[in-house]
């Protein structure tokens, strides 16, 4: 099978398009990623442990040296 030239300039022009598609992807993927996810994660991560230690102190009381007698 024989292609003609024409359309193998389709098959070309339809490869660089992907090409820069994918590309696109790649940078929109990068972008969310560093921009929104970690951040959101990071946030989250630190909310997290704040909760953490304040139910803590609910229940432990404060930090410190013993009360005295």
């Amino acid at each position: 099978m024989v292609e003609s030239e024409a359309d193998m300039a389709v098959d070309s022009n339809s490869a660089s398009t992907s090409r820069i598609r994918r590309r696109r992807m790649e940078v929109f993927a990068f972008l969310f990623l560093t921009a929104v996810l970690m951040p959101a994660l990071a946030v989250a991560t630190v909310g997290t442990w704040g909760l953490t230690v304040w139910i803590y102190q609910i229940i432990n009381g404060p930090p410190g040296p013993p009360a005295q007698r």
